[in-house]
């Protein structure tokens, strides 16, 4: 396994959470805003990313904070690995296309390194066939945001209640089959059909640190980690019960 590169950080007052797969920092801004400070890993060169970050294979970075007792120093880990294999918006056009199996599934190894870790953990899929347990539903109307955007937690070794489910307030605003609807979400996924616009995308999910179209599409709110990561933080470090 090839060594990473170490990143050196002072253990300051706040507790660290390891945010892998961490694309733009969608899901570390909001470990942030719950109290957390936070390192990330990610195999893409990410120049927005707003914390301290590790560029590699985020199982081999993981694997390699477990092997050297480095992963010691964290109090929580977040990991939002590719879904492109079992999301609901790509898996129908991937049978259709005869393209069944091109993406790697790296949920069941992503937690079987989190369980090594000792550490409480959380792993976000969106909706479709993803093998996770459905711990907890979010979605931004619970939040208030622009998007729908419903995501699923498994979340191993702390548990959290499920909040309700606010009802949507309409469609999701641009083209469906050749038809155009109003509504007050915007589609916070692909470039055609009356897609919103990078300012409309930030105010939406709540994003302003990247204007990169990509990285926010494949985003989650910082909001649903918030929401998460005070959960977590009220029960363990203020003893609490959520």
């Amino acid at each position: 396994m090839t060594q990473p590169t170490d990143i050196r950080r002072e253990r300051g007052l706040r507790p660290l959470a390891l945010d892998l797969f961490s694309c733009a920092g969608g899901a570390g801004k909001g470990l942030e805003d719950a109290g957390f400070d936070v390192v990330g890993c990610d195999t893409a060169d990410r120049p927005n990313y707003p914390f301290p970050y590790h560029r590699g294979d985020a199982l081999e970075y993981l694997a390699h904070l477990i092997d050297t007792g480095e992963i010691r120093q964290y109090s929580y880990a977040h990991a939002s690995p590719p879904c492109q294999d079992k999301c609901t918006l790509t898996v129908g056009t991937n049978r259709s296309q005869g393209w069944g199996g091109t993406h790697v599934d790296l949920v069941a190894p992503t937690r079987a390194l989190l369980e090594q870790t000792g550490l409480p953990y959380s792993i976000e899929q969106p909706n479709g066939r993803a093998e996770i347990r459905k711990d907890l539903s979010l979605c931004g109307e619970m939040f208030g945001l622009g998007v729908i955007r419903h995501r699923n937690f498994e979340l191993g070794g702390w548990r959290i209640e499920q909040p309700a489910h606010v009802p949507h307030r309409g469609r999701v605003r641009g083209w469906r089959h050749g038809e155009y609807f109003e509504g007050p979400y915007v589609a916070a996924y692909g470039n055609g059909g009356g897609k919103p616009s990078i300012p409309e995308l930030q105010a939406a999910m709540g994003i302003t640190w990247t204007d990169v179209r990509e990285e926010l599409t494949e985003a989650i709110p910082p909001a649903y980690t918030e929401f998460i990561g005070r959960a977590f933080l009220t029960q363990t470090v203020l003893g609490v019960a959520a």
